[in-house]
């Protein structure tokens, strides 16, 4: 087993954020500065396709988590994003969807086709994350894990999920069901799944189509007005009540 290394840390706004590394692929783990949980649940994080560990979107919806609900947060690059190269075909992908974009043709089964690829990379990476994550005493084996990934996150986390039963509240959203909807069929654990009514990529018909191949028994569909790119905000903290609601507060140290 590939161990986890810390390579940084620093602390602000009630935050202690830890860079690491296990094997080559690089993450980051948000957990409370005063160290006064123990055993606290662990959320793992998938970034969207072109973003990184850090984005902005991670460490906010991060610092929701960790202050407001003492859990632990982890983000690793996906293959070709933030600090890790892209290879030949990553470029050759990614050329294609802006090419799609600038031209007014749909983009989607280039994405699909390419967050698969990624997907098949990511998901052993991601399970040798949480093996090395479970060993640190804060967060331990057996403990609640989540997974919150939107758009790639989704692309990446629905197979994940499907794979690993430590996995037992996750929330997606924003993705086609071409690739998805068989490994949905796999996902019996609680969910919540948003998508944009007016998304000028995925169709409405595809958001809902994905959303109804989940197996989960308790599953919520959150269906915003806008486009694409026009997720409300305040998805961010349903999502954080969500997994407060199933994983509850951090048990804190006994004085």
């Amino acid at each position: 087993m590939n161990p986890l290394l810390f390579t940084s840390e620093t602390s602000s706004n009630g935050l202690r954020e830890r860079d690491f590394t296990v094997g080559e692929v690089p993450g980051v783990l948000w957990s409370p500065a005063s160290g006064a949980a123990e055993r606290a649940p662990l959320i793992l994080m998938g970034h969207g396709g072109g973003n990184y560990k850090k984005h902005p979107a991670m460490a906010g919806r991060a610092q929701r988590l960790v202050t407001g609900c003492g859990f632990h947060v982890a983000v690793i690059d996906a293959p070709g994003h933030g600090d890790r190269p892209r290879t030949a075909y990553d470029e050759q992908e990614i050329d294609l969807m802006q090419e799609a974009m600038a031209s007014g043709k749909p983009v989607g089964p280039i994405v699909v086709r390419y967050n698969d690829h990624l997907a098949e990379l990511a998901l052993p990476e991601w399970q040798a994350t949480l093996d090395a994550l479970q060993e640190l005493p804060e967060i331990g084996a057996g403990g609640p894990v989540g997974w919150f990934g939107i758009n790639m996150g989704t692309a990446i986390g629905v197979p994940f999920v499907a794979a690993e039963p430590r996995i037992t509240a996750a929330v997606f959203g924003q993705h086609w069901p071409d690739t998805l909807a068989e490994k949905a069929k796999r996902i019996t654990i609680p969910i919540q799944f948003a998508m944009q009514w007016d998304d000028e990529h995925i169709p409405r018909e595809a958001g809902l189509a994905l959303f109804d191949a989940f197996a989960s028994q308790e599953k919520t569909l959150h269906a915003n007005a806008g486009r694409h790119k026009e997720l409300p905000r305040f998805e961010a903290d349903s999502a954080v009540r969500f997994f407060a609601r199933h994983f509850g507060p951090a048990v804190a140290r006994p004085a």
